[in-house]
């Protein structure tokens, strides 16, 4: 008799939150966008596409309660993650690291990357409309597959080398931040608007 187990597995959480602030998210996404000089021009210096707060603001919490409410409700969210990843936090819970606004323009795309220094990251989209390119995962053991054959069109998720998920307004979604991930090109008119944040 033959039985499989899965090892190793890679875990992606996905939620939905109420999407009644979205409203609220977006004007404060587009307002720190327009007063952020600095976020713009990293963004620029940088090839963005767009705009991040990433490396210009690290107070967002504290400047929107909409933001601060967010990532209370993130946070709950975060908790479950753990939880289920068994994670041995000694009695302590992980923590908000960092939190910042991305608004990304037609054609924008966020190069593969993951998250060092962190445990938990992830991403809440505000505002995502058609076209608007989706997050991309890719496998971890890559490369280590020198002599793998391509996979089949239609393989399980759990054996792709790459999986999609395309956004939605209102989606959250976690992962462990060593897992590479990037974001296709934004194929929309209107920008993309997101929240993305790490817990340490």
């Amino acid at each position: 008799m033959a039985n499989f187990q899965t090892l190793f597995a890679t875990r992606l959480y996905q939620a939905r939150l109420s999407g009644a602030r979205n409203a609220v998210l977006e004007k404060t996404c587009l307002g720190l966008a327009a007063e952020d000089k600095a976020g713009r021009r990293w963004a620029r210096e940088h090839g963005y596409g767009g705009y991040t707060s990433y490396a210009s603001l690290n107070d967002l919490t504290r400047r929107a309660s909409v933001l601060a409410e967010l990532e209370r409700d993130i946070a709950k969210h975060v908790a479950i993650f753990a939880r289920d990843a068994q994670f041995d936090l000694g009695g302590r819970r992980l923590k908000l690291d960092s939190l910042w606004v991305n608004v990304m323009d037609k054609g924008a795309i966020h190069a593969p990357h993951i998250h060092p220094h962190s445990a938990v990251s992830g991403t809440y989209y505000v505002s995502t409309p058609d076209r608007a390119g989706a997050i991309r995962f890719e496998d971890p053991r890559l490369a280590m597959q020198m002599a793998t054959p391509p996979k089949k069109k239609h393989a399980r998720p759990e054996n792709r080398a790459f999986v999609s998920i395309a956004p939605k307004p209102g989606m959250l979604l976690l992962w462990e931040s060593w897992l590479r991930h990037g974001v296709e090109p934004n194929g929309a008119k209107r920008p993309r608007i997101s929240v993305s944040f790490n817990y340490a």
